[in-house]
């Protein structure tokens, strides 16, 4: 409970990063003079509001490293320094958040302003800019993307803080809260995505915040608890569209307080104005002038949303179930994936197509792309449903915490009545804390938690994590490449040890894998168009950050068009020709340009290398 102050200086500083960031480019100054006469606004309001501002408490070093005597906070220490090791070793290399998220926000920065990108990759336009407003002035000032796994980082060391105060608010007694606030954060998925670059639980401190500030105002009546309640919710849906039904437990809160607050109705309308600002509310009314669809779903596949609310149910519960009691290491992922569809039942099989690439992968190990929390925590939890269903009593779910405690699922129902995407697991995590509460109040967990037989549990669970940790091709912490070669150099017909090395090459230079390319444009040149499909990475191109601008073309465009834009030189991508079902020489005959040099590149490893062509266009 401590950790509140901290909690609410992210949200402030979030909140004034998406602020900052929309304010800057309705001015068209979204640059680096732009940012520092901003931070230097922010700085004298803070200094002017310091004693309102929620500074943290003095620190004491002793009192806080004696926190970490006992074994979980320990372990959870110790796991915290390997994911700060891996992200000093290793640059971001999560591919969403490299194609799209950084991506789109140097598009921004080259034009001074947001921009509607006129690209193949809709993502760059329809998507929550969240995550993106913190993204841009780390990009302006550190010309780099290492520090961007801070982003995850910093909010990763409060989330046991605020699952304890969250659990405990919530009627789940102190040593069962105790142990998960050090045991959630092991979520795979938590532990992965913690030194990266993806945002799918970067919002779950704007959930836990948005909801502890609720209960705190509900208690305290204090006016801050109330504002940083109302931002974080909104920093929550401003960061994933799909966050949108977990606003519904935060309802819930907030609805009784209405009468509390109605008298400062007027101090709250800036916190109410800033929160409709870092929302989803910007995207959704710039997605309806350039696509009339408030949220850009038109723009997508429409598998990606199951018209079938039961089907889409069933095959929800289904895969976050697969998703997350997959062993972490799961050698028969090749022998699953290829036979799943004939062992499944029919209608299972069936509601699978419905989602956009069906829901029967799965995965060696455990990715930042595909993880859950994990087969360790789902093992715990499996153990305190089974303890809490044999002592459950109706009548203590009929009170207004059982409410409550019953929103977050009643959310999580409405999520899966709707999505077709087949990463559940990952997609939902900032609603995995607020799903404990319900299952962890009750005297029977915390009977079991004292149990001999639980610490061995929680210990071989802490052990499979820190494997998960170590193993991870985004980011080993062994020698992962020079071991495989050297196997797979000895054993060249293991198809296993092949595809190992494979993994890990790929993973290894996911950051800039179009470095090969790179280095067949022409020295100096400051503006390159890229013609790529869907799902390709530009960022190589753009490296060094702030040494030339890329712009996106579609293969059907004219011309005049680059020639509007000062482009000499392009990028082709090979699958993007396919995709199209045209050639290369026909697409050069068409625009009147001739191919200067060509390589091969591989930017995923289900894909493999595809061809990738510089070309030089007329003037």
């Amino acid at each position: 409970m401590s950790s509140s102050p901290l909690v609410q200086l992210w949200i402030w500083i979030s909140a004034a990063a998406t602020l900052a960031g929309w304010t800057l480019s309705a001015c068209g100054e979204l640059n680096r003079a732009g940012y520092a006469f901003t931070f230097i606004v922010f700085a004298v309001f803070a200094f002017v509001n310091r004693r309102q501002l929620p500074w943290p408490e003095h620190f004491r070093p002793l009192k806080f490293l004696r926190r970490f005597r006992r074994p979980l906070p320990m372990c959870f220490a110790g796991l915290a320094a390997l994911i700060f090791i891996s992200g000093l070793i290793y640059a971001p290399d999560n591919y969403t958040g490299l194609t799209y998220r950084v991506g789109r926000v140097l598009q921004w920065i080259s034009h001074d302003h947001w921009i509607w990108v006129h690209t193949s990759d809709y993502r760059m336009n329809d998507r929550a800019c969240g995550m993106e407003w913190i993204i841009a002035p780390v990009l302006l000032f550190a010309r780099s993307i290492r520090p961007l796994f801070l982003l995850n980082f910093l909010p990763y060391l409060l989330l046991p803080g605020l699952v304890f105060s969250v659990l405990i608010r919530l009627g789940v007694r102190r040593g069962v809260a105790w142990q998960w606030m050090w045991l959630l954060p092991t979520g795979y998925n938590f532990l992965l995505q913690a030194g990266s670059l993806a945002n799918d639980t970067f919002p779950t401190v704007y959930a836990l915040a948005a909801v502890d500030f609720a209960l705190r105002a509900a208690k305290s009546k204090k006016f801050s608890d109330a504002a940083a309640s109302i931002v974080a919710a909104g920093l929550l849906v401003g960061a994933k569209a799909s966050n949108l039904p977990l606003l519904l437990p935060w309802f819930i809160l907030m609805f009784p307080l209405l009468p509390v607050f109605r008298k400062k109705i007027i101090a709250l309308a800036p916190a109410l104005l800033l929160a409709a600002i870092v929302s989803f509310l910007p995207t959704a009314i710039l997605n309806t002038i350039y696509c009339r669809d408030w949220s850009g779903a038109v723009l997508e596949s429409p598998i990606m949303t199951v018209k079938n609310p039961l089907a889409a149910g069933i095959g929800n519960g289904f895969q976050l179930l697969v998703q997350n009691f997959c062993p972490p290491l799961f050698p028969m992922a090749s022998w699953w994936n290829a036979r799943a569809a004939e062992i499944m039942p029919a209608a299972l099989v069936s509601i699978s197509k419905h989602f956009d690439t069906g829901f029967f992968q799965l995965g060696e190990l455990p990715t930042e792309d595909s993880a859950g929390i994990g087969f360790g925590l789902c093992v715990l939890l499996a153990v305190l449903v089974v303890a809490q269903l044999l002592q459950w009593r109706p009548s203590s779910w009929l009170t207004a915490r059982g409410l409550i405690l019953i929103s977050p699922w009643l959310a999580l129902s409405a999520y899966c009545a709707k999505s077709g995407m087949t990463s559940a697991a990952r997609l939902i995590a900032p609603y995995y804390p607020l799903l404990l509460p319900l299952l962890l109040a009750g005297p029977a967990a915390a009977w079991v938690v004292r149990r001999h037989w639980w610490r061995a549990l929680v210990y071989a669970s802490l052990f499979l994590a820190l494997l998960v940790l170590i193993l991870t091709p985004d980011r080993p912490l062994w020698p992962a490449r020079a071991v495989l070669s050297r196997l797979a150099a000895r054993h060249p017909q293991s198809h296993s040890l092949a595809r190992a090395f494979e993994v890990y090459s790929v993973y290894g230079h996911r950051s800039d894998s179009l470095a090969q390319v790179r280095t067949l444009l022409p020295p100096n040149v400051k503006a390159v168009g890229f013609l790529g499909g869907p799902d390709d990475c530009d960022l190589s191109l753009w490296l060094p950050l702030g040494s030339r601008r890329v712009e996106h073309f579609l293969l059907s465009d004219a011309p005049e068009r680059f020639r509007e834009d000062d482009i000499e030189y392009a990028v082709v991508g090979g699958a993007n020709l396919i995709y199209n079902q045209t050639t290369l020489a026909d697409w050069l005959a068409r625009m009147n340009a001739q191919a200067i040099a060509a390589t091969n590149a591989t930017e995923k490893v289900n894909e493999g290398p595809q061809m990738w062509y510089v070309v030089r266009l007329p003037p």
